[in-house]
């Protein structure tokens, strides 16, 4: 029997493609489709177009939650709808991405499939942890919040052309474990989210990332 057949539900009131008319979660849903066109472009080869996907899909995860915040009418379970998308498309965005660059990257062989397994499974135990525990105090992550792979991996391919491809595989396949093994970790990390200062920096990062991998794309 499945945990779908065997957990109790909330009344449903509602079918599931009503919950596409809800503005934070078209804001999901639209960092799916930057998720897409991220992993699409990583199997192409066209890494610059990759970067430009991966980071407006943290663009786009910032931003449901924002406009959620600040949304009034929404039901307990548009909330609890809202966050469960939320956490499917992370892994998809955080995990998935993240290993398909690196497997694509290091083109299909067998020696980066471990690196990318642990990227994978990283990102579900942190996911699964979260939603069991939630925030440390209210304010702090336990481990690296999944949202920074993306941040930090294309801030990364910036330097992608000083070196040879051979080498830089290296570098992606060691930051791309390094950075499994800090969404597992017992550091605490704030927050970055909730910020406006924070939301405006992340603004200011995507457009620079944008405009220079689209500038190489040219």
């Amino acid at each position: 029997m499945t945990a779908e057949n065997t957990k109790a539900k909330p009344l449903q009131c509602k079918s599931i493609i009503s919950y596409v008319n809800d503005l934070p979660n078209i804001s999901s849903l639209s960092g799916l489709a930057c998720t897409l066109l991220a992993i699409f472009f990583s199997i192409s080869g066209l890494y610059e177009a990759a970067m430009i996907g991966m980071i407006w899909a943290v663009a786009f995860d910032w931003a449901d939650g924002l406009i959620a915040r600040r949304m009034k009418g929404r039901t307990g379970n548009d909330r609890t709808f809202g966050g469960q998308l939320d956490v499917v498309i992370d892994i998809v965005s955080y995990g998935v991405t993240p290993a398909i660059l690196l497997l694509s990257y290091g083109n299909f062989d067998i020696i980066y499939l471990p690196g990318a397994f642990l990227m994978l499974a990283a990102s579900a135990l942190r996911l699964s942890y979260f939603t069991t525990f939630g925030l440390d105090g209210g304010t702090k992550y336990t481990g690296l919040a999944l949202d920074n792979n993306n941040i930090i991996l294309v801030f990364i391919f910036l330097f992608e052309s000083l070196f040879s491809h051979g080498f830089f595989s290296i570098i992606l396949y060691v930051c791309g474990v390094g950075l499994a093994a800090l969404n597992v970790s017992q550091i605490k990390t704030p927050k970055l989210s909730g910020k406006p200062i924070n939301v405006f920096i992340l603004a200011s990062y995507t457009i620079g990332i944008s405009v220079f991998y689209g500038w190489k794309l040219l």
